[in-house]
């Protein structure tokens, strides 16, 4: 009993420093796409971490060769090429925490669309609480403040975002899955693909200081490298859906340090919806854990 409790323990507290590294990631993207074409580091720290991460599996003797190679490509296409490709595209001209918060609504998309692929029903308490995230959604994006290119970018990474994870769960239907063998190869893979699009769009070239090379350095060794080390143990050690909630920091901690270290100041309308965000997030987590239950 003691054991158990200590690796609870453990693995709140990897929530926690999970929580500050990928937060903060979104400030680092803001500094580092004033540097490089957005789908250039975007193929560099996806690549980049995939190579760490495999570099890890050497160390753990983890088996490297893929256990489903299509299905692995699928998943790295929508979860590691267009989500973080849109997101760095976002992040140039809007600000990186509400780019943060826009593609954290992934829950509600996945809510929407396991519904019709997976047989996952929504019912009243969990309709409720769509209904309060998406009128979040609203206040940031909608008729009184404005849709912008960047918006729409940061909604569409967050529905690549929750096509992955529904593929992911189908995949993990269908037998035992290596979830780190998926993350390392769909970052590989959507690093590849990432990379040959920076390699088509014309760009201005990269310019590499110190706040660039720190940036890419952040995001290959801690924000994937370590980060995923960190939540394949969170995930092991924890519900799933007590998991998933503690992620929900992480758009939070986005906003308050954009807000400190860039002067990114959301508007009361703003900061309306993202109240509005968490909270129906929060309260869909819940309802869905008791329609487990």
């Amino acid at each position: 009993m003691q054991a158990i409790d200590n690796r609870r323990r453990n693995a709140l507290i990897a929530l926690v420093v999970l929580a500050l590294i990928w937060g903060y990631n979104w400030v680092v993207m803001k500094v580092a796409v004033q540097s490089a074409p957005p789908f250039q580091f975007a193929a560099w720290r996806t690549l980049g971490g995939g190579i760490a991460l495999a570099l890890v599996a050497l160390v753990l003797r983890k088996p490297l060769r893929p256990q489903h190679p299509a299905a692995f490509f699928w998943i790295g296409l929508f979860q590691t090429a267009c989500f973080v490709g849109l997101v760095t595209l976002a992040v140039v001209t809007a600000g990186a925490g509400q780019v943060a918060m826009l593609a954290y609504t992934m829950p509600l998309w996945v809510s929407l669309i396991a519904w019709p692929a997976l047989g996952e029903r929504i019912r009243g308490p969990q309709a409720i609480a769509i209904a309060i995230a998406f009128a979040g959604v609203a206040c940031m994006i909608g008729p009184l403040r404005g849709i912008g290119p960047a918006d729409v970018l940061a909604v569409c990474a967050g529905l690549a975002w929750a096509i992955g994870i529904v593929m992911t769960k189908r995949l993990a239907r269908a037998g035992s899955l290596d979830l780190y063998g998926l993350t390392m190869w769909q970052m590989l893979f959507g690093g590849a693909i990432l990379a040959l699009v920076a390699f088509v769009v014309p760009a201005h070239a990269t310019v590499w200081d110190a706040p660039y090379v720190l940036a890419v350095g952040y995001n290959i060794l801690l924000s994937t490298a370590l980060a995923y080390v960190l939540w394949i143990f969170i995930l092991d050690a924890l519900p799933a859906r007590d998991a998933s909630m503690g992620t929900l920091a992480n758009p939070v901690v986005g906003v308050l340090a954009a807000w400190v270290q860039l002067g990114e100041a959301p508007s009361p309308l703003s900061m309306l919806g993202m109240i509005l965000i968490v909270a129906g997030l929060i309260a869909l987590t819940i309802a869905d854990r008791r329609a487990e239950a």
